[in-house]
């Protein structure tokens, strides 16, 4: 099913159950997304990617977040890296650029072709609880310009693709939108001095774009959130900010959606808007669903957004040839990165968590 192209799901378990091999044959999604519920060990992690894209009529996207600190999903089975903040605070440009291309090698070596990172929020407070702790590589515009920067080009130099987030930007966000729906009392001016200014200096650079969840009211009188926005995504990201790459949404299975609109709707409408990728992260058993609202979308809407995805899939990269012994060289590597950007000491013990955080992982 060609239509369902812009699908790009969560599986349940390490291994494919029947069901789940029977929607991949059946829907055949765009891609994947994989959290650390599939992580056991590194050969079966490499088996399921391995059988995912065996599945697929289409190379898929396979894809996952492993930005460093806690949003790394492979330190369930190594090391953890350190995160933006870390790195950030450390302000060594070798550091940064060393984990960017660290991390797309273990990636590929995994079987991914796309880390959904780096963030590009500014932070305004590192201790707000909007989902962006420990996560933001800079505290001003031109910080977060250099620094993710850095770590998108070392990232993309091993071949695995960017995705700079989450546009138009949480960072003025007050609640947590894997819980509830932000409401972001920031003018167009004020989004185009601060929050954008990273966008509009990497996105020639940036292979996606995240779109985030939250209502930006003085700006967009739509009243729907901005991954669902045609005003946010068509008019400002492609036509004023001029990114021509792929649009991803944020997980479509967060709180600050599925409290607000059904599943269809929800579907229905990304497309509309302009997203290119959905994230259906846990709801895989309404995948039938969503490849029927895709077949239904304007024939005009869809061929655009298909034309574009089968674009961006000669850009994906096979993964390298698996070992073991690979494996256990990079994650050798990222704890020498943790110790260089922690010192011996701290790095012997995972990132502090510190204030209230998700229980969910987080994008």
């Amino acid at each position: 099913m060609k239509s369902s192209q812009p699908l790009v799901f969560g599986i349940p378990g390490p291994t494919l159950n029947k069901e789940t091999r029977k929607m991949i044959e059946e829907v055949q999604p765009g891609g994947f997304i994989l959290f650390t519920r599939n992580i056991e060990n590194p050969q079966r992690l490499r088996d399921l990617m391995d059988e995912l894209r065996s599945l697929s009529k289409i190379e898929p996207v396979l894809t996952i977040d492993q930005e460093g600190g806690r949003v790394s999903r492979l330190k369930v089975i190594g090391k953890e890296p350190p995160n933006a903040n870390q790195l950030r605070d450390k302000n060594d440009e070798e550091l940064i650029t060393r984990h960017g291309k660290l991390m797309g090698e273990l990636l590929r070596h995994m079987g991914f072709n796309l880390n959904l990172c780096p963030v590009v929020d500014i932070s305004f407070d590192d201790q707000a609880d909007n989902s962006l702790f420990g996560r933001t590589w800079g505290k001003t515009p031109d910080e977060v310009i250099q620094k993710a920067g850095l770590f998108a080009r070392g990232l993309q130099s091993t071949g695995v693709l960017s995705c700079g987030k989450h546009f138009p930007a949480y960072s003025g966000c007050d609640v947590d939108p894997h819980h509830e729906l932000p409401i972001v009392q920031r003018s167009y001016e004020e989004l185009d001095n601060c929050e954008w200014k990273p966008y509009k200096e990497l996105f020639k650079e940036l292979d996606t774009i995240m779109i985030g969840h939250a209502l930006y009211p003085q700006i967009d009188d739509s009243k729907l959130p901005a991954s669902l926005s045609s005003k946010m995504i068509n008019e400002i990201l492609k036509q004023k900010i001029g990114f021509k790459g792929i649009v991803v949404s944020d997980d479509l299975d967060m709180g600050a959606i599925t409290e607000h609109y059904s599943f269809s709707d929800a579907i229905r409408l990304s497309l509309i808007a302009g997203n290119d990728l959905l994230l259906i992260c846990h709801r895989t058993q309404l995948a039938y669903e969503a490849a029927e609202v895709c077949a239904k979308l304007d024939s005009e809407i869809m061929n655009e957004k298909l034309e574009r995805i089968a674009k961006f899939k000669k850009r994906l990269a096979p993964p390298t040839e698996f070992s073991i012994e690979r494996w256990n060289e990079l994650n050798h590597q990222v704890y020498k990165l943790r110790e260089d950007t922690l010192g011996v000491e701290a790095a012997k013990e995972n990132s502090p968590e510190g204030g209230k955080r998700s229980p969910v992982e987080v994008f």
